[in-house]
């Protein structure tokens, strides 16, 4: 409760330097204040890009995955047998599209609060409570994110090399399209992954400063 009463008192002061910043009238101990105030609000921005950019990634590892699908045929003992792949067959796959999903919805959320905040030349973000939940969200996307992407990696990985000592060949010599969607889709799962990492470290050194 004291430190949501030191924050709310904070952003107050930073509303007064930056009155006093645009009037010309700033001097003293003012002047330090502005510039605590400009740093973070860089900091701030670079929270909301990397929300931005962390959504942007769950979308497009989204699209991929679900655009991937493909018809072929493959020889198997001198028989052509018909080959028909789609990113639903697959149940890690659909487990990556769904964390993604929700990765997406995530980030937007933030990013719109944020935003707003911002906009306002509010803090991003006003208590110690508030850090604390954008916290676990972050570090239980991340994790799923990581668990995803392994996941739909080790299907992938069979699908490209096939079965020791056994006849099943290389499926994505004949399917190259859809093995290529879903290699690039889990890229984006990692990436995405790594941006949310970087998040929880910036709500880390946050609480740990407040």
């Amino acid at each position: 409760m004291v430190s949501d009463q030191r924050i709310a008192e904070e952003t107050l002061q930073e509303s007064k330097v930056a009155a006093l910043e645009t009037s010309g009238t700033m001097s003293g101990p003012l002047v330090g204040a502005a510039t605590r105030t400009r740093r973070r609000r860089r900091v701030e921005a670079m929270q909301l890009v990397l929300r931005g950019l962390c959504m942007a990634s769950s979308v497009a590892s989204i699209s991929l995955m679900v655009t991937a699908k493909e018809s072929s045929s493959v020889s198997i003992y001198g028989f052509q047998l018909p080959l028909h792949s789609k990113w639903s067959f697959s149940e890690s796959y659909e487990y990556l599209v769904g964390v993604s999903a929700a990765v997406a919805a995530h980030s937007l959320l933030q990013l719109l609060i944020g935003m707003s905040r911002f906009l306002r030349t509010s803090s991003v973000i006003p208590s110690r409570n508030h850090a604390w939940l954008i916290f676990a969200g972050d570090q239980v996307f991340a994790y799923a994110l990581m668990s995803a992407g392994s996941a739909a990696s080790g299907v992938t990985n069979l699908n490209r090399r096939g079965i020791r000592h056994t006849a099943l060949p290389n499926f994505c010599k004949p399917l190259h399209k859809f093995c290529d969607h879903v290699g690039i889709s889990i890229a984006f799962t990692f990436t995405s992954c790594f941006l949310l990492a970087t998040s929880v470290v910036q709500d880390v050194i946050w609480l740990s400063q407040h």
